[in-house]
């Protein structure tokens, strides 16, 4: 196995980690506390809150790719993107779906360079607004998450591996760029992908737009978990949470945000066990929102969409070894 393969499977068994490491401080029972409190209303309530992200989320997509000129039916961006959430729910790695939704659309002239990088752009669109966002509830909302994070960042035994961490990130950014030197031309096409004039006004706009659906969605988890704090109060926990699901060492999301969850709860004095439960809920929400993508599968596969799953499987395994992914086996 290459190099990438084990970076791709290490960072799974980090995530499965943190888990394991939550289940052994705070007991199984953390985690199955809030899953018998989920009713059919709740479920109902994650699928509504789940099909206004999705189709926000699809419709930054069409922006994106139509900064690209890249033509993307807003109908099929939904179903696609449907289907790759489910799919990154539900095969390792978390990104299969998006590999899948990104050498599906290649344009009219098969450009898989462009069909990727407007997936690629897309992604990175929301987790800046997350970041953006993120840093500014955490230092504009007072909270005692945000006193603890500044104390522990302040101690030496924290803030020193967190710098040789950055150190090692920027690094390793550093040298992919340079692995991955792009043309003129593919440059140029990331340039006017976002910050293009008549693309940006709308991605921003759906990416404030889908960050407060995550929101709602976390803080109606902490709810049916049994949290009855003020949902002000809560909005720092949820989004430290968020912020740790984007790290690149989960499990279908699962794993830091568990972790985050139970550590922020635990900080502001509501207890750890209820922000790891809130958390758990959380997760098995957003898989039955993702669940409309399994219909998505099974209606084109019915359909015969996928005759000959053969080259279209041997692109997404050449963008996978791009990007670093475990590789599948035949």
């Amino acid at each position: 196995m290459r190099r990438s393969g084990w970076a791709a499977w290490l960072r799974l068994l980090v995530g499965a980690g943190v888990l394991v490491a939550l289940v052994w401080h705070l007991g199984s029972a953390a985690f199955l506390a809030g899953l018998r409190r989920i009713d059919a209303g709740t479920l109902l309530a994650a699928l509504a809150i789940g099909l206004l992200t999705t189709v926000l989320s699809a419709w930054r997509w069409c922006l994106v790719a139509r900064g690209l000129g890249l033509r993307l039916p807003l109908g099929r961006a939904v179903a696609d993107y449907y289907r790759a959430l489910f799919l990154n729910a539900v095969l390792p790695g978390g990104v299969l779906g998006d590999v899948h939704r990104a050498v599906g659309h290649r344009g009219g002239a098969g450009d898989l360079g462009r069909g990727v990088r407007a997936v690629i752009l897309e992604r990175a669109a929301g987790q800046l607004v997350l970041l953006v966002c993120g840093a500014a509830v955490l230092l504009v909302r007072p909270s005692p998450v945000s006193s603890a994070l500044a104390h522990a960042l302040a101690s030496p035994g924290v803030a020193l591996p967190a710098a040789a961490l950055c150190a090692v990130a920027l690094a390793a950014a550093g040298w992919w760029c340079l692995r991955r030197r792009t043309g003129h031309t593919e440059r140029a096409e990331a340039r006017q992908g976002l910050p293009s004039r008549a693309v940006w006004p709308g991605v921003a706009l759906s990416s404030v737009a889908v960050l407060a659906g995550y929101l709602t969605m976390f803080v109606l988890a902490a709810r049916v978990a049994g949290v009855d704090a003020p949902t002000a109060e809560l909005v720092p926990l949820v989004v430290l949470a968020l912020l740790a699901m984007a790290l690149p060492v989960n499990i279908g999301g699962w794993g830091p945000r568990e972790g985050a969850a139970a550590w922020a709860f635990g900080a502001a004095g509501l207890g750890a066990a209820q922000g790891l439960t809130a958390s758990v809920v959380y997760g098995v929400l957003a898989f039955a929102a993702s669940l409309p993508g399994a219909l998505v599968l099974l209606v084109r596969w019915a359909a015969g969409a996928r005759v000959d799953r053969r080259p279209q499987f041997e692109l997404e395994e050449r963008v996978l070894a791009e990007q670093g992914a475990p590789q599948r086996r035949t």
